[in-house]
């Protein structure tokens, strides 16, 4: 399982989950500054996962029809420290209780929902 984080995305967060042996690359330090469309053209040619917690994505993907990454997991809830997304995330991903292939994911402070879409 590979990742994007987008610019927004904690660096704490992108550390916790490169410790645990994910694959994260990061916007910040590859391609600052560039557009949500770009992002998801780097998503679509590498096969990563965006990590973001920029809402724009939905609306990109769902009411724009842009083509969509192979998955997108939003955060709505940033918890109370800079790492809480990732290690949030690395225990959803070990105890495999989310899906991440064709799913917008959003994860708030008391639930997680996910919605599939069709390449």
């Amino acid at each position: 399982m590979h990742f994007l984080a987008n610019e927004n995305f904690p660096m704490p967060s992108i550390r916790e989950l490169r410790a645990t042996g994910l694959l994260v690359k990061s916007i910040t330090e590859d391609s600052p500054g560039i557009t949500d469309k770009q992002v998801i053209e780097i998503a679509q040619g590498e096969s990563l996962i965006i990590l973001t917690f920029d809402k724009n994505y939905g609306e990109l993907i769902f009411k724009y029809n842009l083509s969509s990454p192979p998955a997108v997991v939003f955060f709505r809830y940033k918890g109370t420290t800079p790492d809480f997304a990732g290690k949030l995330l690395q225990q959803l991903v070990q105890e495999n209780t989310i899906k991440l292939q064709n799913t917008f994911t959003v994860i708030e402070e008391n639930n997680i929902r996910q919605g599939q879409y069709f390449k």
